[in-house]
């Protein structure tokens, strides 16, 4: 073995001995990446509350349509709008509420606030039962509540912003994250029960008929990211339970011609404007009635003598001796063939032998006149006369 050979296998020997020490030295650690939420609870909020409730063994159904309540069985359904109600009708009002007077179940939650000026909030359900949302800084005693309390996490709520359900033959009160800046009110006292916080009442339970109507000043706490928090999940189950719940979570859309009247009224105003003026430019503009015509004919002398006034008045004098004289022409090369060959002055003496006139009237008539001059009247007629004449003679 040569002296170069040997160092190559001495080097590979070392530098495998180095790589196997550094593999020992390596230690394997699992990471777990959390690729965030997936694509079906992005597009739904309360995915999270719809599968606890499944797990809970009760049926849930989606529904996107106000008229669901029609083809549920009031003693055994309960019928959770979490969706928009801004189109509800008051016939629909009156239904859903017939619905609950059977025994049905209802949860609602509170849509917009309440206007002293007006006497409403725009919520014709909630109007109707006469419970009002505000704002819970608008109270009494809110700016003390807030100096006090000032939270620093919306997820994990201070205990004074957490609101107490207490339950019947229950030690402890149940815990439940709702918006602190909301508050319900029930000016003639219907309500049954309710939950508190330290600064503003979020639930009340009306007794309506054989059913209960559930009043939330919000639903943020059923939505995927705090469903798991507190005793929110428990209160979910709390009013569904022993029911088949149907979900609405997207009321009806307001359709794209509210959309474009509510935001766009100007451009809509000025495209109907636009609209309406193309009418009037292309639109056919009828004018004075004109009286039937005359079922008399012309005669053929009328025909000819507005004929002639035509051609008279669109080419001119020399336009009509022109057309004579071609004529003229014609008729004399019929009559003495090669005619149009002769220089002028013997087609002068040709028609000068042929009519029986003289050579000097001939040359007065078929003389060419001045283009664009106007003869008088008078011997414009005569220079007429005597070219038929001369054709006449032919």
């Amino acid at each position: 073995m040569t002296l170069k050979r040997a160092l190559f296998v001495l080097a590979a020997l070392v530098c495998a001995a180095l790589g196997f020490m550094l593999w020992q030295q390596l230690e394997r650690v699992e990471e777990v990446v959390d690729p965030g939420p997936s694509a079906e609870a992005l597009a739904d909020p309360y995915l999270a509350a719809r599968r606890f409730l499944q797990a809970q063994r009760l049926n849930v159904s989606l529904t996107s349509k106000l008229s669901t309540y029609q083809e549920l069985a009031p003693a055994d359904s309960s019928l959770m709008i979490l969706g928009s109600r801004r189109r509800m009708t008051p016939g629909q009002v009156q239904g859903l509420l017939g619905w609950v007077r059977k025994g049905g179940r209802l949860v609602i939650v509170g849509e917009g606030y309440w206007n002293a000026a007006k006497g409403s909030s725009g919520d014709r359900l909630l109007d109707t039962l006469n419970i009002r949302r505000v704002y819970a800084a608008g109270l009494p005693d809110a700016g003390k509540a807030d100096k006090q309390a000032q939270p620093a996490n919306r997820r994990k709520p201070p205990q004074q912003d957490l609101t107490e359900l207490f339950i019947e033959n229950e030690q402890a009160p149940a815990r439940l994250g709702f918006e602190p800046h909301n508050h319900l009110e029930d000016p003639t006292d219907k309500a049954m029960a309710w939950a508190n916080s330290a600064r503003a009442t979020h639930l009340m339970q009306l007794d309506w008929g054989d059913g209960v109507i559930t009043v939330l000043s919000d639903a943020n706490l059923w939505t995927n990211a705090h469903v798991g928090e507190q005793d929110n999940a428990w209160l979910l189950w709390y009013l569904n339970q022993d029911r088949n719940v149907t979900l609405l979570q997207r009321g009806q859309n307001d359709s794209w011609a509210t959309l474009l009247l509510r935001h766009f009224p100007q451009a809509l105003l000025a495209l109907l404007l636009l609209a309406l003026a193309w009418c009037a430019y292309h639109g056919v503009r009828r004018g004075p009635t004109v009286p039937a015509p005359l079922p008399n004919r012309r005669s053929l002398l009328e025909h000819l003598r507005a004929s002639a006034a035509f051609m008279l008045r669109h080419h001119g004098q020399q336009s009509l001796l022109r057309t004579l004289r071609q004529d003229l022409h014609q008729r004399a090369n019929l009559v003495h063939p090669g005619f149009n060959q002769l220089p002028v002055a013997d087609q002068w003496q040709v028609l000068a032998r042929l009519t029986r006139h003289s050579t000097s009237s001939i040359a007065q008539a078929m003389a060419p006149g001045e283009a664009g001059k106007r003869l008088p009247l008078h011997q414009f007629t005569q220079q007429v006369a005597q070219l038929q004449t001369l054709r006449n003679a032919l």
